[in-house]
């Protein structure tokens, strides 16, 4: 069982920024690597949609066209087992619950992060955004 902890949401102004962390941890030994790791977001009454993704272990990154230019994933460097979520220019569309999900990386990246039901093991509890001025 791994347990996933998001941290790093709030608020931000329309074009400002904000930093989402994805804190892996396991009982039993385990590396982040062996999973893909993503971001998705829900707003109130839509569905969970993928923002990006990433296989740290294939050196892949996915982002939805949405975000693409302004929002950056990556592997923590001082912190194991840690994701990070770079939000630039944020839009006013980008409010809601930010989730963190993995998966074992069992098809393309690109579709565990645009069809992640059934494709990520495990969820955090999500961490909430708001965009206002």
């Amino acid at each position: 069982q791994v347990q996933l902890d998001e941290s790093g949401g709030g608020t931000a102004q329309p074009g400002g920024s904000l930093r989402l962390f994805c804190a892996a941890s396991s009982a039993t030994g385990f590396s982040l690597d062996d999973y893909a790791v993503g971001w998705f977001r829900q707003a109130p009454g839509t569905e969970r949609e993928g923002i990006s993704c990433i296989s740290t272990s294939e050196g892949e990154t996915h982002y939805s066209d949405s975000v693409k230019g302004r929002f950056t994933i990556s592997k923590a460097t001082t912190v194991e087992n840690t994701v990070i979520l770079q939000m630039d220019n944020l839009m006013p569309e980008a409010p809601g619950i930010y989730y963190c999900g993995a998966g074992i990386l069992f098809t393309t990246l690109e579709s565990m992060c645009v069809h992640p039901t059934g494709a990520m093991d495990f969820w955090g509890k999500g961490t909430p955004v708001t965009v206002s001025s």
